[in-house]
């Protein structure tokens, strides 16, 4: 599996998939949600979806089936409302995203709004629907839509966006912010190496070592992201740096320095490779991981 042709390929697969989808939807809110489904992102999600696969099934030679590639832009689906809604003027207030006016910026707050929510139903059909496609029995793909839905709601996303606000201006120890960090962002990364390995057929082992890479990676994907708000430029990260400072965020470059925050990323890509280290094909999720982590924007 080629990362640069995947990346193609799931281009395409979200513009069907939303073609699909969106159908019998109002334009008002089809618009918005193409606009913020389709604008250039790395698909960070639906790449360690098809590589956890790649790496249980031992077939990382191989280009992944439409079937799989809808199973994983579903991941992609949720991330993509989880945007729209840190966006918005009452959360981190940004005015930019991926080099372009945010949704609420662009459609106003109310058509954000709504353009999320149908995001989050759409992906669980998607998820269900794919599953079946790939090939998984009702009892598995019923998991995997548990499984991506705990990563979104109140437990996941939503619970640790809202813990993200409420730190805010407060002093938190690392216990504390990694809670944070595995709530708002690690969390669904997990679930995207999850359904990766579990779609493959993997075993007990394989399924948990793909989760505890994807958790790890998670926390290094946001200790890296808070990195770049303090060093990266708006031409590089298409959006404005520095958000967290104004917000007075809770990050790891505020609690132990940017050196501090560098050693702490490391840590994380090593525990990461280590757990995904005996299986046989994980040649791709190496890969990504270098790239989370030694990324610019």
């Amino acid at each position: 599996m080629d990362l640069d042709r995947a990346r193609v390929a799931i281009d395409r697969t979200l513009a069907e998939v939303l073609d699909a989808g969106l159908r019998d939807a109002p334009y008002q809110v089809s618009e918005p949600i193409r606009y913020a489904v389709l604008a250039p992102g790395k698909r960070v999600r639906p790449l360690l979806v098809l590589a956890a696969h790649a790496a249980v099934a031992d077939t990382a030679a191989h280009e992944p089936g439409p079937a799989l590639l809808r199973l994983a832009c579903a991941v992609e689906l949720v991330h993509a409302y989880s945007l729209i809604h840190d966006d918005l003027p009452c959360m981190d207030d940004d005015d930019l995203r991926r080099g372009r006016p945010t949704v609420h910026v662009e459609f106003g707050v109310r058509i954000a709004i709504l353009a999320g929510a149908a995001l989050m139903p759409l992906a669980v059909e998607l998820v269900g629907r794919s599953a079946l496609e790939v090939g998984l029995n009702d009892g598995t793909a019923a998991r995997l839509i548990l499984i991506l839905t705990a990563a979104s709601g109140g437990g996941g996303m939503v619970g640790g966006q809202l813990l993200d606000l409420a730190a805010e201006g407060r002093v938190v120890d690392e216990v504390e912010l990694e809670r944070i960090h595995c709530g708002k962002t690690a969390g669904l990364i997990r679930a995207a190496c999850l359904i990766g390995a579990i779609s493959a057929g993997g075993s007990d082992d394989a399924v948990a070592r793909a989760g505890r890479y994807g958790l790890s990676l998670g926390l290094a994907f946001q200790v890296v992201d808070d990195i770049l708000d303090v060093t990266g430029t708006p031409q590089s990260m298409g959006k404005a740096g520095g958000r967290d400072a104004v917000l007075r965020k809770a990050t790891f470059p505020t609690l132990v320095g940017v050196a501090g925050a560098r050693r702490r990323a490391r840590e994380l890509l090593g525990a990461a490779l280590a757990e995904v280290a005996a299986l046989p094909g994980a040649a791709k999720l190496d890969d990504i991981a270098s790239l989370v982590v030694e990324r610019d924007r």
